[in-house]
This record gives C-alpha cells, sequence and structure tokens, in this order.
C-alpha cells in the first residue's frame, strides 16, 4: 500500500519537490553533471514558465495541496517542478550512460 503524504496539508506538494529534487543532486553528482544540468534547466526554465503560467492560467489543473506561496504568477512548487523533473531526466541518463 502507498503511503497518504496528503497528510503534510499545504506542504505535500513541496515536500514530493524536495524529496525528488535531493535524488536528482544526489544522482547528477555522483554522475558529476551539475554543471551540465544546471545549464540546461536554464535553457529550458523560460520555456516551461510561459507553458507552465498558461496552463494554470486556462484551468488545465488545479494544485490543491501546495503551500500558496506565488511568486511571478505561478506557486513556488511548479518553479521548483520545472528544475526537478530536468533534472531528474540528466542525472538517470548521465548514471546510466556516464558523460561524453
Amino acid at each position: 500500500m502507498i503511503p497518504d503524504i496528503s497528510v503534510l496539508g499545504r506542504y505535500t506538494y513541496l515536500a514530493t519537490e524536495l524529496f525528488w529534487g535531493a535524488i536528482a543532486v544526489l544522482l547528477l553528482r555522483r554522475a558529476d553533471a551539475l554543471r551540465k544540468a544546471a545549464i540546461t534547466i536554464l535553457a529550458l526554465y523560460p520555456i516551461a514558465y510561459v507553458w507552465d503560467r498558461y496552463t494554470l492560467a486556462v484551468g488545465v489543473f488545479d494544485i490543491k495541496l501546495r503551500t500558496g506561496i506565488d511568486i511571478a504568477g505561478i506557486p513556488l512548487e511548479e518553479h521548483l517542478f520545472m528544475a526537478v523533473v530536468p533534472g531528474l531526466v540528466i542525472g538517470f541518463h548521465e548514471t546510466i550512460f556516464g558523460g561524453d
């Protein structure tokens, strides 16, 4: 059975981002790819920001278990999400295939 982390209430989304973000950082450090990931995340961030802001504005999804802190028109957790997802992808890729 999967634990119900919604008991964290408004910190649920933040907690998941911090958990997976920590895994991403560990993978990236292990693969010596922190700099490579940071550059990629910075390049993708503007696109992700516009995409996220639009989807929230038109109601594609509604985030209920979040802190309520908005930065530049989107939830704090979404900013973290835009770094964590590519960080995890790069971390796994570099761990599996190594840097070339």
